[in-house]
């Protein structure tokens, strides 16, 4: 079952490399900027979760094919690429849909794989593949660091060029708001992606459907199997 997961796995990062290229190809046949658009281009979230989900998967697939189990810090990203998408998905179904973002021309089949049916299925190769660890709870501040870096980086960048990759991350786009709107969108995005976080790492620690790694590292030794100086002190 595991080698299976590691087949899709490889498949879904084909997907999610095509939908990337598939959108970075259209959009740069129809801007005048090159330059300028491929520093866009990489500062969505998006793109910077779907590449990494990407490499994850690959990395994953490798560990499916080569152990029983994933390693210990390779989990962890794991649970970061799962958190990540996630919010991916939720963020753009309720806040974004609806709304035209500065990409010159958006690919419908690139535009649903990246932001609805990769999300998806890592979500579901998280709950369902073998293999996974249990994640300590302490591991939990390690989801944060990347969101909160990116969310740096795009308000220092915008402040300077004038560009977000997203509306509600302009302090222009609602007059009167300013950062004190975008800093509410950011410290509830923050707060989502931990409470995410929170899950993924929850399901780590379930039995169901797996046994994570951990357990089935101690199997129980059997009684006939002791050696004799354990049956001289259980004496």
């Amino acid at each position: 079952m595991r080698r299976v997961f590691g087949v899709l796995r490889v498949l879904a990062a084909a997907l999610i490399i095509t939908a990337i290229v598939g959108q970075f190809v259209k959009s740069l046949s129809m801007v005048e900027d090159p330059g300028s658009f491929v520093v866009n281009f990489f500062s969505f979230f998006t793109i910077l979760s779907n590449a990494l989900a990407a490499v994850v998967l690959l990395a994953a697939a490798w560990f499916a094919f080569r152990s029983e189990t994933d390693s210990p810090g390779f989990t962890v990203v794991r649970v970061c690429a799962t958190a990540y998408m996630t919010t991916t998905l939720v963020v753009y179904n309720t806040l974004l849909r609806d709304i035209s973002l500065d990409q010159a021309t958006t690919v419908p089949w690139s535009n649903e794989i990246l932001h609805v049916w990769a999300p998806l299925y890592l979500l579901a190769d998280w709950v369902l593949a073998p293999g996974r660890r249990p994640v300590p709870w302490r591991r939990l501040w390690t989801v944060a660091l990347f969101p909160l870096a990116w969310a740096a980086y795009t308000m220092l960048r915008g402040a300077i060029v004038g560009w977000y990759p997203y509306p509600f991350l302009d302090p222009a786009v609602k007059p009167g708001v300013g950062y004190d709107g975008v800093l509410v969108y950011v410290v509830a995005i923050a707060a989502f992606i931990l409470l995410v976080g929170a899950g993924v790492i929850a399901i780590s620690r379930m039995a169901w459907p797996y046994r994570g790694g951990a357990a089935e590292a101690s199997p129980v030794v059997a009684p006939e199997a002791a050696s004799d100086a354990d049956r001289v002190d259980a004496r």
